[in-house]
């Protein structure tokens, strides 16, 4: 059973840091794309940043500058580094990666870490 547990969301004030996890966990042969998505209530889900297995790197334009992306693959651990972080940024955060596993090849989803950026 493959699972993604996000964590290290939590309350910032306007301009500070926040660092998510997502760890993989279960029977993992390798995994693909690994990526970072974040929902606001009253808006649809939307990506943030997206890094493949090699270590290339993508940023929604809102994020560029302020937001990295990184993983660990020995630990299978995905990482967002969040700087500057801005009201709007405050959302659910959603790690996703495309996980080679014994069952097939699928796309997996974490739980969500709440980030909220308020004074």
């Amino acid at each position: 059973q493959v699972q993604l547990v996000e964590s290290g969301g939590g309350l910032v004030q306007p301009g500070g840091s926040l660092r998510l996890s997502c760890a993989a966990s279960g029977s993992i042969f390798s995994i693909n794309a690994m990526a970072w998505y974040r929902q606001a209530p009253g808006k649809e889900r939307e990506l943030v940043a997206h890094i493949i297995s090699g270590g290339s790197a993508n940023y929604a334009e809102s994020v560029k500058g302020r937001f990295t992306i990184s993983r660990d693959n020995a630990k299978n651990t995905l990482y967002l580094q969040m700087n500057n972080l801005k009201p709007e940024d405050t959302a659910l955060y959603y790690c996703n990666a495309l996980i080679v596993a014994p069952s097939g090849t699928k796309g997996y989803w974490g739980q969500g870490t709440q980030v909220t950026v308020s004074s």
